[in-house]
């Protein structure tokens, strides 16, 4: 029996934007699928995966240039599967990180329609295996934090700064570049050091990418001046440090240890 039978849906992870970052199950379901509904990050070269006969319907989703909003794009995937259609909605990155993937689960639920989730790489992932670094590291980052900055026009971020301004923590801001003055005042207001390692990387694991090292509290100047207009994630932590700053700190640990 097929796990994608007609009138079903899937809210599949297209990953970061590189093509082989796709899981294999991914290519499947986009190459099965009579109809792909997909995100705004979502490049060319996923889309040819798609059967030659599927239709292919642009929804945008982008920060800040949203094309349709979130109730139409419910409507437009659930009015497919009860057509009887074999429907993908193609997200960027992981659909269950920062991708809205509740309420569309939510709405084919409410309508009867079966639909699942294929897990993708997302954006942190990519970003660190760019950066030939790790997210955690032994002694310093023993935990990992996603956060998204992104807020309505006019409202201020509401996160537990205090909680987030974690020196033994890698933070990780998804939709960071316009935030990135809130995100480095708040974070030294709660606490963490000002030269705090912070990585910012822009339209990861795509050949566009660019990143960028520098300290928290140089962050602003560093996101007005070294990205463009792509997506773009901050990575926070001493994880980030350069290699050998992080060479030095772990040195430093393992001499904690041994006394």
């Amino acid at each position: 029996m097929t796990d994608f039978p007609v009138g079903s849906v899937w809210l599949v992870g297209a990953g970061p934007g590189d093509a082989e970052l796709l899981t294999r199950k991914a290519e499947r379901l986009i190459g099965e699928a009579t109809v792909v509904f997909y995100d705004a990050l979502v490049g060319p070269d996923i889309l040819e995966m798609a059967a030659r006969s599927a239709r292919l319907v642009h929804v945008g989703k982008r920060s800040g240039r949203h094309s349709k909003d979130q109730k139409t794009i419910d409507k437009l995937i659930v009015e497919a599967a009860l057509q009887g259609e074999k429907v993908v909605r193609l997200k960027g990155g992981d659909p269950a990180i920062f991708g809205r993937a509740t309420e569309e689960l939510d709405a084919c639920r409410a309508a009867g329609v079966p639909v699942r989730v294929c897990p993708g790489v997302t954006a942190a992932s990519a970003a660190a295996a760019s950066l030939g670094a790790s997210l955690t590291l032994r002694g310093l980052a023993r935990k990992l934090t996603f956060v998204t900055a992104h807020a309505r026009a006019g409202e201020v971020l509401n996160l537990d700064w205090d909680r987030l301004a974690d020196p033994e923590a890698t933070l990780a801001v998804y939709m960071g570049k316009a935030a990135a003055p809130e995100v480095s005042a708040r974070l030294i207001e709660a606490g963490l050091p000002a030269d705090t390692p912070v990585a910012l990387i822009e339209s990861a694991s795509l050949p566009q990418e660019r990143h960028f090292h520098t300290r928290l509290d140089l962050l602003p100047l560093a996101a007005r001046t070294a990205l463009g207009d792509g997506p773009a994630l901050l990575l926070i932590g001493a994880a980030m440090a350069r290699p050998e700053g992080v060479e030095l700190a772990l040195e430093q640990v393992a001499q904690g240890d041994a006394g």
